[in-house]
């Protein structure tokens, strides 16, 4: 008896092909010169950090994107002209206070004499995390020049959302509905992609994200992927960059460097035939639903 076709199974397994042929993925912006692998340091003593201090922070650096090595606590970047931006998440260090035990306790507790160091806990925050604080960086080289897209310029404006030029990371925010990107000098072309091709393309990411929160789209993808949920939310917002970036023609066709993000999520597809199916057109609806605003920009201005 012939094999029944999966058309599922197939395309899936055509997608899963073309991602693992994709070149590596790179960041297209650069990214602070501090480097979130150097020693970490505190930003009002400028005393590095020691002991288990330093593999917790570069840990945390690492997950987040961190490029700078500066932390400091909520009151130590106030101190410097800064503020921990709304809804940004402080990391734990331990530091030490020295105290002398008095005669007493040494005997009740049966310890020797002397000075004792007790643990104590500290929240902090990376200079990436904050506003008003510029890190030196070594932006674009100077040949390299940033032409804004009129078109993109006036979809992005078009949705609403509150963008953010600030920093090395590009994400969305949930508790302050804002979209953080990194300043646009900071994009650099590549054999695919122009800087501004970069830039667009990644505030289309973001957008596709904000586009899914309980007030807009309601894209609660737990109930179908459970704790697989968070790749499947990738899967679409960069499925819905490729369209968005097609859509307003910021680039005649879909690029190597989406299908090489992709392939992060590679797992999720081969373990799930249908799961690209629910990504495409949860990216699908998303770019339409981001699309539409444009539209409505551009009736009310004709």
């Amino acid at each position: 008896m012939p094999k029944t076709f999966d058309v599922h199974q197939e395309i899936t397994d055509r997608i899963v092909s073309a991602i693992e042929s994709a070149p590596e993925f790179q960041l297209p912006w650069v990214r602070s010169g501090a480097g979130s692998l150097k020693r970490p340091v505190n930003i009002a003593s400028a005393n590095p950090y020691n002991g288990v201090n330093v593999l917790s922070l570069w840990i945390t650096a690492q997950a987040a994107g961190f490029a700078s090595n500066l932390w400091g606590t909520y009151r130590q970047w106030q101190e410097r002209g800064g503020q921990v931006r709304k809804g940004e998440k402080a990391s734990l260090v331990v530091f030490y206070k020295r105290i002398t035990v008095d005669e007493e306790n040494e005997q009740a507790s049966e310890l020797t004499p002397g000075e004792r160091l007790i643990a104590r806990a500290s929240w902090v925050f990376n200079a990436s995390q904050v506003e008003g604080y510029e890190v030196s960086v070594d932006l674009v080289p100077s040949e390299a020049t940033f032409d804004p897209v009129a078109r993109a310029e006036g979809f992005a404006t078009a949705t609403g959302a509150q963008i953010c030029e600030h920093g090395d990371r590009a994400c969305y925010i949930p508790a302050t509905d804002t979209i953080q990107m990194p300043e646009r000098q900071r994009f650099r072309g590549t054999p695919t992609t122009t800087p501004a091709e970069g830039f667009y393309s990644t505030l289309c990411h973001e957008l596709v994200h904000w586009s899914g929160t309980k007030h807009r789209l309601a894209r609660d993808l737990t109930g179908r992927f459970g704790s697989e949920a968070y790749a499947i939310e990738e899967l679409v917002a960069e499925l819905g960059a490729a369209f968005l970036c097609s859509d307003l023609v910021i680039t005649p066709e879909p690029r190597a460097d989406h299908a090489a993000y992709i392939r992060c999520w590679l797992q999720v597809l081969k373990s799930d035939k249908r799961a690209v199916f629910t990504a495409a057109s949860k990216a699908s609806e998303a770019a339409k639903w981001l699309l539409a605003h444009d539209s409505r920009a551009a009736d009310a201005s004709a």
